[in-house]
């Protein structure tokens, strides 16, 4: 469920509220996480009285199974007292499980693909430190990598003679950290022709590239959760993703659905070389 708004009441006819609290919200019911409302550190300012309603609206949203309203504070007077209302809506979700060593290699039509454009959006979960989550490359050095290294998402761009990388070829963005704590994380990467917008939850980097960078001459296939092995271009040490991938997006098309559907436009790759 999608969680948008929450609601707040004191005990019917006593003297017991809560004048604060934390919510916390977890997939597993197991492994919990804060949520902080516009970035503060501190729990929601709760009630006054035994019967007015208050109301806050969620932004960003939380998508979990599970939430968990903890009273910080309380009427002297009384006792712990909540009535709680959640508001919220259906959440559509295409989820697939990696293993770290299978990944998704995605073919497409080179007719219906710009040059200078690409549009990726998921959300992934993993207690691993570092994986793979997308991986497109072309015959001359060209790559786009996201990689997640040390609970931390690095996206590399390179255009140009990967060998020989310069200060106008090579570009490394960095976003997040302690990324690997088995909760949802949304990623969003917009590429038109020099500019590169790089979402990671609620946090973007822009970036106006220089030189040759608008046009990467890269191959008709994208890879999700690994490297298909050998790798053209690639000398760098990876891991495959090893956790889940929810809403994968391509340019618009639903990776997920096309592999549950087994269309021919998706392969399941197996790593069978030694990890790193």
């Amino acid at each position: 469920m999608e969680t948008t708004a929450v609601a707040t009441q004191g005990g019917y006819g006593s003297s017991n509220w809560v004048t604060s609290y934390l919510l916390m919200f977890s997939d597993s019911g197991r492994n919990w996480k804060q949520y902080r409302q516009e970035d503060s550190i501190w729990g929601f300012s709760g009630n006054a009285n035994a019967d007015s309603v208050v109301y806050y609206r969620l932004q960003p949203s939380i998508k979990a199974r599970f939430l968990r309203f903890i009273p910080l504070e309380w009427n002297p007077r009384g006792r712990i007292g909540m009535r709680i209302e959640v508001f919220g809506c259906a959440y559509r979700s295409e989820v697939v499980d990696l293993d770290g060593k299978s990944s998704l290699l995605y073919r497409f039509d080179q007719n219906s693909l710009s040059p200078v454009k690409d549009i990726i959006s998921l959300k992934f979960k993993t207690m691993q430190s570092d994986g793979i989550l997308l991986h497109r490359e072309g015959q001359n050095g060209d790559h786009i990598t996201l990689e997640l290294r040390r609970g931390r998402l690095f996206l590399l761009i390179n255009s140009g003679e990967a060998k020989l990388p310069s200060t106008h070829t090579l570009i490394s963005l960095t976003l997040g950290s302690l990324l690997d704590d088995q909760h949802w994380h949304s990623v969003l990467i917009q590429r038109v022709g020099q500019q590169v917008n790089f979402t990671v939850d609620e946090h973007r980097h822009r970036f106006h590239a220089q030189g040759e960078f608008s046009y990467l001459d890269l191959d008709y296939e994208i890879s999700f959760g690994g490297i298909p092995a050998p790798g053209k271009s690639v000398s760098f040490a990876h891991k495959n993703f090893h956790g889940c991938l929810e809403n994968l997006y391509y340019n618009g098309v639903d990776i997920i659905d096309l592999a549950k559907r087994q269309k021919p436009e998706i392969t399941t790759m197996v790593r069978r070389d030694r990890m790193f």
